[in-house]
């Protein structure tokens, strides 16, 4: 059973390096693949510095299309989905999301952050959909149509395909793990902005989800 960790990353060149040498040291990852998104910054240098696998988007395509990009490039069993803005990632995060699907307890497991920062929890609270730690099965991967459209709304797709198939998941208590809120990134105006974007994505992307059904 092969295990390949995916981790999108656009101008990630702050927290990249920690993140991926966590996940690349991790004994339960065989593979480590980071998708730079039309990175402009040092993400893909640093990564690639690393060690791991570097796949290097010219263009930015979305977060859908990163993660189809990584999933497309592996053959594992099992695909472990990290951001690469994560701050606080330990082994033991990532334990808490692969062994339930290793086991067969899951399919697939979604990680939610607690006791980390406030407005982040605050976030996963509200909206558990919308994490970016998650583990799923490379067969629901599959059946998934189109993931490479839904850019910010690619949370919201696997949770509507998840729901609406009976998938069994596992929710998992991500203690002390957080992750750079986008107007840190950018600045208030700009992360503000680029956050009201991504709200769209998704519920653009739940809007076509109803419709479907």
């Amino acid at each position: 059973m092969k295990i390949t960790a995916v981790i999108p990353a656009y101008n990630e060149e702050k927290t990249i390096k920690e993140v991926a040498t966590i996940v690349n040291r991790h004994r339960l990852v065989d593979e480590v693949i980071v998708v730079s998104d039309g990175s402009t910054d040092n993400t893909v240098k640093i990564a690639t510095k690393i060690g791991v696998k570097v796949i290097d988007l010219t263009t930015n395509k979305g977060k859908g299309a990163a993660m189809k990009a990584g999933v497309e490039q592996s053959q594992a069993d099992i695909i472990l989905f990290l951001d690469a803005d994560l701050l606080g990632l330990k082994e033991e995060h990532i334990d808490k999301l692969l062994i339930p699907v290793i086991k067969g307890d899951a399919e697939t497991t979604i990680g939610i952050f607690a006791e980390g920062r406030m407005f982040t929890d605050l976030a996963q609270k509200i909206a558990p959909f919308l994490s970016g730690q998650r583990v799923v099965r490379r067969r629901i991967l599959d059946d998934i149509p189109d993931l490479d459209m839904t850019r910010f709304g690619v949370e919201m797709a696997l949770t509507q395909h998840i729901k609406g198939n009976n998938i069994r998941l596992k929710e998992v208590v991500l203690e002390d793990l957080s992750h750079v809120m986008k107007e840190e990134k950018r600045g208030f105006i700009k992360g503000f902005m680029s956050r009201l974007k991504m709200y769209w994505e998704i519920l653009k992307n739940l809007s076509t989800t109803r419709k479907v059904r």
